[in-house]
């Protein structure tokens, strides 16, 4: 049986200036600058966008982009995956895309008289979902055990996924007639839920001046490898989380299930301290404050949450502020 490749390209950290052995938070830090510097030629903008990215990567999680078409959502994720070396797949999400088009397939190799198992496009560092909702949910569904295990099992075998393995769905949130809406389970797996927004004139004018002729995405060259991404996820999972910051975020879970029909999962409050880990390491402290908890909330439970029937015109978004506004900050 043929196994899928789990490895990203050759090593090149050797080549790029400030970018050696991750063995601290202040190397973690320095890691993800030179990562944004060089989104940046690319992505115009959206920096805190950027962060988001990363730190969803640097914390083992995957996330979701939700905005109109045009404003940069596929070109981020293709910037994300040209920075690093390392292996990236793009699936477009159809009416008619089946679950084995994401996951692989074993086919008969009439030589040999075995089923040889065909790795499907999941099997990948970076995996880009482009207009995720314009599949059915059967379809859909084909991403949980991968974003969630990372494995990947077929007619009874489990095949493991590449370490970083990271999803970055793009979700149409125009023509709602043409799409489908993401199941609870699905939405629950994406560690943050982005929008980026239209860019200012200035932003928009620098843009064009950098996109006419040819658009250099074509040209961004990698600047960590997937070994270095490696060791920085472990140095943000060795980040100390206290017994009082803990709290803060259960509290402030909880409190979302009171305020609305379908509160934050225990799974989102999982994701909440370990997105809070990697703002910790990006900002260079090996210990995670409430203020980190409190920064990325905003980011990691909105899309998790249903309102109150009774609470017309409010979505995940003000129960989370409502919510930041009544617990205390220890």
């Amino acid at each position: 049986m043929t196994e899928p490749d789990t490895e990203g390209g050759g090593t090149i950290a050797d080549h790029v200036d400030g970018v050696g052995t991750i063995n601290d938070v202040e190397s973690v830090s320095a890691l993800v600058d030179t990562v944004i510097e060089n989104i940046e030629q690319i992505h115009v903008g959206n920096r805190s966008n950027i962060e988001h990215v990363l730190i969803a990567l640097l914390a083992r999680g995957h996330i979701l982009i939700e905005d109109v078409p045009g404003v940069g959502k596929t070109m981020l994720a293709r910037a994300l995956s040209n920075s690093i070396d390392c292996s990236f797949r793009r699936i477009q999400f159809t009416p008619d895309l089946l679950p084995s088009d994401i996951t692989g397939v074993n086919v008969f190799n009439q030589k040999t008289r075995e089923f040889e198992f065909n790795a499907g496009p999941i099997f990948a560092n970076v995996v880009l979902g482009d207009e995720i909702n314009r599949a059915p949910p059967k379809t859909q569904s084909a991403l949980l055990e991968a974003m969630e295990e990372r494995n990947v099992t077929i007619d009874g075998v489990t095949h493991r996924l590449p370490e970083p393995f990271t999803v970055l769905a793009t979700q149409n949130v125009i023509e709602p007639h043409r799409t489908y809406d993401l199941p609870v389970a699905e939405l629950d797996r994406f560690m943050k839920s982005i929008k980026l927004g239209y860019p200012n004139e200035q932003e928009e004018t620098e843009l064009l001046d950098r996109v006419v002729g040819y658009h250099p995405i074509e040209n961004l060259e990698p600047v960590v490898d997937t070994e270095a991404i490696r060791q920085a996820q472990a140095i943000v999972a060795a980040v100390t989380v206290e017994e009082p910051v803990r709290a803060y975020a259960s509290r402030l879970a909880s409190e979302t299930r009171r305020r609305a029909e379908l509160g934050a999962s225990p799974r989102g409050t999982i994701v909440l301290v370990r997105a809070a880990q990697a703002r910790a390491a990006i900002e260079g402290r090996d210990y995670v404050i409430p203020d980190d908890i409190k920064h990325e909330a905003m980011s990691v439970l909105p899309h998790r949450i249903r309102p109150n029937l009774d609470d017309a015109g409010r979505d995940g978004a003000d129960v989370v502020e409502t919510t930041l506004e009544r617990i205390d900050v220890p």
